[in-house]
């Protein structure tokens, strides 16, 4: 019976280098891979389940970054009232659900510092011992604007027009909006901590030498809502907190 002769291949040299390169590479990792796997075969575990346990481990830190916020979770999750959906509003400095944050607008009602009190004397803001002589009481609904006036230099409280009920797996941050971070305005607000309620104390400074507007029931911040990956053991309803259901404008207080 005839049988086929059998034809033998020879690799290029190109080909015996290549594979030589892949073979010094296996041996690199596998002399780095050594020491993990007599360390893992010493706890009865193979070197194929310890990569294993690895990735897992891996793959459950990356479930635990902590997520922010979409503008349909904001909506379903967190409790805004009135909540506004973003849409554009020709000539007004927006506000309402971003993709990824939430506008919120300041309302009517600011108190801006003032270098002289009523009471004629020196000012010191004193956070212990905090004054309402040390600011004048602005309602722009009251005298029929649609804003008010910081003078240079200076510093303004205020509200949100909205309500906020913070759920107890998440963290609110507040960032200012560009339009009036371009004009020297800055907005700072501390964070909302998990089950506080109420509508937010807006603290704006106005860096420039010139006076600036803000205009009310218009955008001036927008909050960012990180959800935890474990619930709080103690959270800001737990602890009482003295800011907790305000109503509007507060000044500073001490426990």
């Amino acid at each position: 019976m005839h049988r086929p002769q059998r034809t033998r291949i020879r690799p290029s040299s190109r080909q015996v280098s290549q594979f030589v390169n892949i073979w010094e590479t296996l041996q690199s990792a596998w002399a780095q891979m050594g020491s993990k796997e007599r360390s893992t075969q010493r706890e009865g575990i193979s070197l194929d389940n310890a990569c294993t346990l690895e990735n897992l481990s891996n793959t459950r830190k990356m479930e635990r970054t902590v997520p922010v916020l979409c503008d349909t979770q904001i909506e379903q999750l967190v409790d805004i009232k009135p909540f506004e959906k973003a849409i554009k509003r020709d000539g007004t400095i927006s506000y309402g659900v971003s993709s990824y944050g939430y506008d919120v607008r300041v309302g009517t009602v600011f108190k801006i510092f003032t270098p002289t009190p009523k009471t004629g004397g020196l000012a010191v803001v004193d956070p212990k011992n905090f004054t309402d002589d040390l600011m004048i009481t602005v309602d722009t609904a009251q005298q029929g604007r649609d804003h008010v006036i910081i003078p240079p230099n200076s510093f303004a409280l205020c509200e949100t027009v909205e309500w906020f009920d913070i759920p107890r797996d998440i963290l609110v941050l507040c960032v200012g909006k560009s339009t009036y971070a371009r004009c020297g305005l800055i907005v700072n607000v501390t964070p909302l901590e998990p089950e506080w309620r109420g509508k937010v104390t807006l603290e704006i400074s106005n860096t420039t030498p010139l006076p600036a507007k803000v205009y009310a029931n218009e955008g001036i911040a927008q909050f960012v809502f990180l959800k935890g990956d474990q619930v709080c053991a103690q959270s800001y309803a737990d602890k009482a907190g003295k800011y907790q259901d305000q109503g509007g404008l507060t000044l500073p207080r001490v426990d």
